[in-house]
């Protein structure tokens, strides 16, 4: 087998067991260590001046090089375009797009030092893995530096629609540069179709069996490969954490109450103010639920100090507080709403003891949280997993209740059937769902990616 190069915005530190690292990390990390292997990118450090060369460590196998990035580098390639640009319009908020050249040049100039600093360390049998929206040009870079081996890209993110990413004025460009990978990997089938759609409407490119694709004068392959998680460990993490001080504090706290939960990083795209609106037309619409379901959202602080993630804040807070006031008893408090982070462990004891899930994102390449919900429940008594359908794991998990995040009273009645729903339903739909994760774990996500990045044709 060949070694593997992994190269991704940030770089996961060496563990060293600790343990407290997300399921991506260990399955990557897991691949580099089979045959020995280099993980390449930021150092999440910000200088003076980029790193004349990489910091390099080695442990376990695994050589980690990390760079460093200047301030103007930090402002126009990561929050400036990756994330003010292509995160956004991933996402269908072309409101929020903020585009300019100035970012964009500085985007194209970090990928461009990622290329240069990278090629010295690349042996020729090298297979380079690169992930996510913040590199899309990285393989077109190493290309012209002389890179002959295969490489190949995941996107975690979804890839939008045709006439979305119209609105990008550099949507060409960006494409044509994607297309010099030999492997170009998605989240799920609609999202595959979507890139192929591109290709064959405004790229005048041609389309052949397997994913094959020419455009550009190139030739190269585009497949679906859904991330999963690590069902076991989850399972694991949740049966001990049951018992944990954190998990028996919940408990004791909602008594009797049936517990609904929602986990999310702080983000518009997650859909939190249409959450919090359909539970309010929960206890509206179905007056019995009061004083009888609690609503615990948990929301991790992301890019603080950026304008549209401290408003999503404070509208979060202000719907919270109005729900809670409308319908709050001296003994009951309806949403629970936490502007902070756990631990994987801590939230799988959370997560066994909630009788629904709710992942309800307005757009999301995947979504793990619904994966890992379904992992940590109790064969005896599952909960149930309300999915929206504009999450990447709608298209695998069959056994959630699907719906549509805009419309809240719809949501609403779909709580409703989930919190109502039969012992013996909800253990035929998790029993369905949770093979589908035995099957289709993380381990065999990379698997299958890396086989199909070794086994693809070079570019031409």
């Amino acid at each position: 087998m060949r070694h593997l190069v992994v190269v991704s915005n940030r770089v996961a530190a060496p563990n060293h067991g600790k343990g407290a690292e997300g399921g991506l990390a260990v399955a990557l990390r897991g691949a580099l260590k089979e045959n020995g292997g280099l993980w390449f990118g930021w150092s999440g450090k910000v200088a003076e001046r980029p790193s004349p060369n990489p910091h390099i460590t080695e442990s376990d196998r695994i050589t980690y090089a990390t760079v460093d990035l200047t301030e103007s580098d930090y402002d126009e390639y990561y929050n400036g375009f990756a994330n003010s640009v292509l995160w956004p319009l991933f996402h269908y908020r072309l409101d929020l797009m903020d585009f300019s050249r100035r970012s964009l040049n500085g985007y194209q100039r970090v990928n461009s030092l990622f290329a240069q600093r990278l090629v010295p360390l690349l042996k020729p049998d090298d297979l380079v893995w690169v992930h996510d929206y913040h590199l899309i040009p990285m393989a077109e870079q190493l290309r012209e530096a002389g890179c002959k081996q295969r490489i190949g890209f995941f996107l975690h993110v979804p890839w939008p629609a045709v006439e979305v990413l119209l609105a990008l004025p550099n949507h060409a460009e960006l494409v044509r540069s994607l297309c010099a990978f030999d492997l170009i990997g998605f989240q799920t089938n609609r999202d595959l179709q979507s890139f192929m759609d591109y290709i064959t409407v405004e790229a005048n490119g041609k389309i052949g069996d397997g994913g094959a694709i020419e455009v550009h004068g190139r030739r190269t392959r585009a497949a679906a490969f859904p991330i999963s998680t690590d069902p076991s460990t989850v399972a694991e993490y949740a049966r001990k954490a049951e018992k944990s001080p954190a998990a028996q504090r919940l408990r004791r706290s909602i008594g009797e109450r049936s517990l609904i939960i929602g986990v999310d990083r702080l983000d518009y795209s997650k859909g939190l103010i249409n959450r919090m609106e359909a539970f309010s037309h929960l206890l509206e619409r179905y007056p019995a639920n009061r004083s009888q379901v609690v609503l615990l959202q948990i929301a991790s602080p992301t890019r603080e100090g950026v304008q549209e993630y401290d408003e999503i804040r404070h509208e979060l807070e202000a719907i919270s507080g109005h729900v809670n006031g409308a319908y709050a008893d001296y003994d009951w408090v309806p949403i629970r709403y936490l502007n902070k982070g756990f631990t994987q462990r801590t939230l799988a004891g959370f997560f066994r003891l909630a009788r629904v899930g709710l992942v309800t994102p307005l757009r999301d390449g995947m979504n793990l949280v619904a994966k890992e919900y379904v992992a940590a429940q109790s064969p005896r008594d599952p909960g149930v997993l309300v999915l929206s359908r504009f999450a990447g794991a709608a298209e695998e998990l069959d056994g959630a209740l699907i719906v549509n995040p805009y419309d809240t009273e719809g949501l609403a009645d779909i709580l409703e059937t989930a919190l109502t729903m039969p012992a013996g339903e909800r253990k035929e739909r998790w029993r369905g769902m949770m093979q589908h994760l035995r099957r289709n774990d993380i381990t065999a996500w990379r698997k299958r990616f890396v086989a199909a990045l070794d086994a693809a044709a070079p570019v031409q």
